[in-house]
């Protein structure tokens, strides 16, 4: 929770704002009670078995669920409370102006997720290690990746600091 709002609900809310071909949530950890909190909005269930493997066996089972005609993938956290649907909608119309390249968020000097991925990088997803998600491979390929900078969503829950400040917030 932060500000009264469960992080992940509203990751797949401002997701589902780009009005995807296709939509899937990921769960492993306290898979039922996450799912619990977005099963109305009518997206499909992926269950990670080996997610304790890492972001990167969350991520292959994420892209084995999807159908065969998306032609890329929006990965979305819900570890990022700055994370908002205007932003995804950048993304996305990064992707539609240039569907060649990987569209990224640019922030702490890095280049990560949200990320928009093309089909043609799936099978290097899907040989990455257990615990290595998408970021990575774009710091690997980052010249064919655009990137939208927004210092914002360097703020993580996953750190520390960044839990206790969201506690009491």
């Amino acid at each position: 929770m932060h500000r009264g709002e469960v992080l992940v609900r509203r990751a797949l809310c401002s997701a589902l704002a780009t009005q995807p071909a296709a939509a899937v949530i990921v769960v492993g950890a306290q898979a039922d009670a996450v799912y619990a909190a977005v099963a109305d909005l009518g997206v499909q269930r992926v269950d990670a078995d080996a997610w304790s493997d890492g972001m990167g066996a969350s991520l292959r089972a994420g892209l084995a669920a999807l159908p065969d005609a998306v032609d890329a993938v929006l990965v979305v956290l819900c570890d990022q409370p700055a994370l908002d649907a205007e932003h995804l909608r950048q993304l996305v119309a990064a992707w539609n102006h240039d569907r060649s390249r990987a569209i990224a968020t640019a922030y702490a000097g890095a280049v990560g997720v949200p990320a928009l991925l093309p089909r043609s990088w799936f099978a290097a997803l899907r040989e990455g290690p257990g615990d290595s998600g998408a970021r990575d491979l774009l710091a690997s390929r980052r010249a064919e990746v655009v990137m939208i900078r927004n210092e914002a969503l360097a703020e993580d829950v996953d750190v520390a600091a960044d839990r206790g400040a969201l506690q009491e917030g």
